[in-house]
């Protein structure tokens, strides 16, 4: 089982390996809910880890494998091979893995291989997908027993302060951390909520930019860390305030001659007929998204009427209340044509995320679907339903459900993934849905 790399890139890994005296690898893989996995090995068993792969029992690993299948290996993908900034006193550097099986094969359940075989549905096309999130998050304070409860945000500043803005120099430091881990970053700025930050980096293939959105999230939750604070990428911390979101820029790009497939001058929005269809695609199975890129019991907190978050499955031009938003373009240029989906949060799986976009996208190119009309009016101020549009899932519940009744979504993840998901998925409803609240009790116990 000797794995096939360029020569090239082992010399490159071997002279970062020496020049930063690095002592441990991290082997970095993902679980279909999105969670970083590690193993840790000595840099003595590198060659071997190249060579041969590092085994592990995925029965352990939240919806990859039930016991009697449980052995696996991870293969490093070299190219994301890069030396962690903020443990240099240990020496460590951190490579993404693939997951495989026994035989070889990569593994169906592996959310990073989700991911691949849409883009080569995509690459079938003709067409490479790029995309482009935008990560909101808090800060928190942690009290000094230790505990986050009650939440603190880490300072009362609003959109694009400064002179309230605590945050200012931590973004900073995080915008370091994610440079040195190779993420070109763009933009930072406090966000509309207290505590609420967001941190922007460049746009690109999807592969590179779900892997750096897994490293984005445990780069700055080290950060935060060693500033004494606590970062969360939960969508809906506090009530009554607005939640963070992951809105995602999405193109298409012609794989033989690397411009845009996005743009059409001679129509209205500039958009080409392989975009409208796109985003007809998206609009078609956005019910059925919604589980994937809203996982979470509380996401649905954040998807409500009132905090600049999307309700009704919808498409429009610079109206940041439709689902699907089409940003103008500068003049001259045009390869900047993109659409803007603004339901996912940073809970998301980010593989899993795109490939579902992906997927929707597709069929909607494959079958030329047509959108509806854009909707242009303010829809954070009308009634959505009277104007006839539908709306989103309005629970994780009735999100699976959407799902479960979406082929096309179903077979972007896979029947492993699919099953694993749902029944992982159907535990956090069910367990939600049996919890008393604090609110219950507020409202009830006194009165009934």
């Amino acid at each position: 089982m000797i794995l096939d790399y360029k020569l090239e890139e082992l010399e490159r890994i071997d002279e970062m390996i020496k020049r930063n005296d690095i002592r441990f690898i991290r082997l970095q893989f993902s679980d279909i809910v999105g969670s970083s996995k590690q193993i840790t090995i000595p840099v003595d068993h590198w060659d071997d880890a190249v060579l041969n792969g590092v085994w592990f029992d995925g029965s352990s690993i939240e919806g990859f494998a039930r016991v009697a299948e449980s052995d696996m290996y991870l293969t490093p993908d070299l190219e994301t091979f890069i030396v962690i900034p903020w443990e240099m006193d240990l020496s460590t550097a951190r490579v993404i893995c693939d997951v495989r099986t026994p035989d070889g094969a990569p593994f169906e359940g592996d959310p990073r291989q989700v991911l691949k075989r849409q883009l080569a549905r995509a690459a079938g096309l003709g067409l490479d997908y790029y995309v482009g999130p935008e990560l909101e998050f808090f800060l928190f304070k942690i009290h000094p027993n230790g505990d986050l409860l009650p939440l603190t945000p880490h300072d009362e500043a609003g959109y694009f302060d400064i002179s309230t803005d605590l945050a200012h120099s931590v973004r900073r430091q995080m915008v370091d951390a994610l440079t040195a881990m190779g993420i070109d970053v763009e933009a930072s700025h406090h966000e509309v909520a207290a505590g609420q930050s967001e941190i922007d980096f460049r746009y690109g293939p999807a592969l590179t930019a779900a892997d750096a959105a897994i490293t984005f999230r445990t780069t700055l939750k080290a950060v935060a860390q060693k500033n004494g604070l606590h970062c969360t990428f939960m969508p809906k911390p506090i009530a009554g305030v607005n939640g963070s979101g992951m809105h995602v820029h999405q193109s298409l790009w012609h794989r033989e001659s690397g411009d845009t497939a996005m743009y059409d001058p001679d129509s209205e929005y500039g958009l080409s007929q392989t975009a409208l269809h796109f985003i007809a695609g998206q609009l078609a199975h956005a019910p059925a998204m919604t589980p994937i890129i809203a996982p979470l019991v509380n996401s649905y907190k954040r998807l409500v009427p009132g905090y600049e978050a999307p309700v009704y499955i919808s498409w429009g031009r610079t109206n940041r209340s439709a689902l699907i938003r089409i940003p103008r373009l500068t003049a001259g240029r045009y390869k900047s044509t993109r659409c803007e989906l603004r339901c996912p949060d940073p809970s998301c799986n980010p593989y899993l995320a795109f490939a579902v976009m992906l997927a929707a996208g597709l069929s909607g190119i494959e079958n030329k679907l047509e959108p509806p009309l854009p909707a242009e009016e303010d829809l954070y101020h009308v009634d959505g339903v009277r104007a006839g549009l539908e709306t989103l899932p309005g629970d994780l519940g009735d999100a699976i459900e959407a799902l479960k009744g979406d082929e096309v979504i179903q077979d972007a993840l896979g029947q492993h993934v699919y099953e694993r998901f749902v029944e992982a998925k159907m535990v956090e409803w069910n367990d939600f849905q049996r919890h008393v609240t604090q609110w219950e009790l507020d409202r009830y116990l006194k009165v009934y």
